[in-house]
């Protein structure tokens, strides 16, 4: 039977192919339409399986400062999904979503340092090969420069993707599936207001919904995984490893939309590979 630490490394890993999964469906269905449009219905697709979920399996009453953190959690996220599928959309998905982990991971591991203490040497290697794998993930180097708007982009959903892991980390102290279904319901209030503001509020088109639901349910999944993680291991290592994501988003837009990868991202994806092995002895 697997240890806590353990557990919780595995969970931060599976956290990251589910999100790099969706964000690859999100971004690609944002392609084709509207990037507002295609996170509210994710979110809410999330959410309404958060709800048939959560009272069946949740052991505990929700706490209300537990319900408060999550849905200030499940706000952040959703602004940092909207820069990011709108990045994925607009701009080249090798570069945004490499980029916006690596924002993402900074916020959460200062703040793991200052609260936590710092982790074992072997994991503090770990750390150190992983910011440098997504840094190499977000420097395909050559002729492929970072554009303005793929950098403000990126740069919003970083914030927000930090802030989220540290609230959910917050949230997710004696509880899981709660906290879980309150960012959901925080994420879908906000998009309401900002989809009622902006008067773009309608259903998507009939070719994205596809993509939608896959977006929606692969989001829940990896932030479900995450939460785990958090709540069973240290949040400067779940955060992470859930920070590898790119790596999938990039291997799909290279599969299906043959963006080139430089030697630097093959690199970057090799040093994820020798972090998890550093992080999870």
């Amino acid at each position: 039977m697997l240890n806590p630490e353990t557990l919780a490394v595995t969970c931060g890993l599976c956290s990251a192919l589910a999100w790099g999964a969706g964000d690859f469906a999100g971004g690609f269905a944002s392609r084709r339409g509207n990037a507002l449009t295609v996170v509210f219905f994710s979110q809410l697709l999330g959410g309404l399986l958060m709800l048939g979920l959560t009272p069946m399996l949740a052991e505990h009453a929700p706490d209300s400062r537990q319900v408060m953190a999550g849905m200030l959690a499940g706000a952040f996220g959703v602004l940092g999904l909207v820069g990011l599928y709108k990045g994925l959309g607009s701009g080249r998905m090798g570069l945004v979503a490499p980029l916006s982990a690596m924002v993402t991971a900074v916020i959460p591991m200062g703040f793991a340092f200052v609260v936590e203490g710092l982790p074992t040497a072997m994991q503090m290697g770990g750390l150190a090969v992983a910011m440098a794998a997504v840094w190499l993930l977000s420097s395909p180097g050559g002729e492929l420069r970072i554009q303005k708007g793929e950098l403000r982009l990126s740069l919003l959903a970083g914030l927000g993707f930090g802030l989220f892991f540290i609230l959910m980390d917050h949230a997710s102290g004696q509880a899981v599936l709660w906290p879980l279904l309150a960012s959901k319901a925080g994420a879908v209030s906000v998009m309401v207001v900002v989809l009622t503001a902006t008067r773009q509020l309608a259903p998507p088109p009939k070719n994205q919904v596809g993509f939608i639901l896959l977006a929606g349910i692969l989001d829940t999944t990896g932030t479900a995984a995450f939460t785990l993680a958090a709540h069973l291991g240290r949040l400067d290592i779940s955060t992470v490893l859930a920070s590898l994501y790119p790596a999938s988003t990039i291997i799909l837009a290279w599969i299906v939309f043959r963006e080139r990868l430089g030697r630097r991202q093959w690199f970057g994806v090799a040093g994820a590979c020798v972090a998890l092995v550093l992080i999870a002895v």
